[in-house]
């Protein structure tokens, strides 16, 4: 299937990520314009010239999406490179503790850092591309979340992935006539190579499938969402974490 994404204009915040990466990967393969962004200059510049090696055409833009100003001149640093802006991935955010604080152990520093730099964050990025998208008539959103948001264990970590299926919903109305998409995508706990064993082996018998997904199978789900191929699917989630075992979710 052609996805229809050959010189479309895409942002992928937490481009040094492994999940920033992987989709700036697959947007690249289906030949769209890739602009990584990401707070870290050095593994920004690393995570660019290794999509570079595969013939992409890609800008690096440092920014921290906890500054607003800093957002706003990233996005106007694109559309002044390519003249517009067609899709925003968005995945910057605190890495996930293996082990959350309980109730007790919580502080309100934490709480605020992960809702600072994901929920607004996103806010941010968004807010900073509508404008571009709605005088184009098209475009598409995907906040990369959590399976948090339909799970305990993390207070922290489902408040801020319930507060990001909200921040989809509500633009993905107000955009919707004007052609743009918003959709949140909850992966589950992500094979990266890095996760402990006995997490990753706990993690896996809450799946379906009985194992963690890749980096890959959720790239390959949001480079989907980014196409027009898509369209029919906005303000609302899509879960990629090999199933949600024992769940039932309608």
């Amino acid at each position: 299937m052609d996805l229809q994404l050959s010189g479309a204009r895409a942002i992928v915040t937490g481009g040094s990520g492994a999940i920033g990466r992987a989709v700036a990967r697959g947007l690249a393969a289906e030949g769209a314009r890739v602009a990584l962004v990401a707070r870290d200059p050095k593994r920004l510049l690393a995570g660019a010239d290794e999509l570079r090696r595969t013939g992409a055409d890609v800008l690096a833009v440092p920014a921290d999406t906890t500054d607003d100003a800093a957002v706003r001149a990233m996005a106007d640093a694109v559309v002044a490179a390519w003249g517009g802006i067609d899709v925003l991935v968005n995945t910057a955010a605190q890495p996930a503790t293996p082990t959350p604080p309980t109730l007790e152990e919580l502080t309100d520093a934490a709480v605020t850092v992960d809702f600072d730099t994901k929920v607004l964050g996103y806010l941010r990025c968004a807010r900073a591309v509508a404008p571009h998208m709605r005088r184009q008539k098209s475009g598409r959103i995907v906040n990369v979340s959590g399976l948090n948001a339909r799970r305990t264990g993390s207070i922290s970590g489902t408040i801020r992935n319930v507060s990001v299926a909200a921040l989809t919903a509500n633009p993905a109305d107000e955009l919707g006539p004007d052609g743009i998409g918003v959709v949140v995508v909850h992966p589950g706990l992500v094979d990266t190579g890095r996760v402990p064993a006995a997490v990753a082996y706990q993690a896996a018998e809450t799946t379906s499938v009985r194992r963690l997904v890749t980096v890959e199978e959720v790239a390959d789900v949001v480079v989907f969402l980014c196409s027009p191929r898509a369209a029919g699917i906005t303000g609302d989630a899509v879960t990629v974490a090999g199933g949600n075992r024992g769940a039932v979710h309608y």
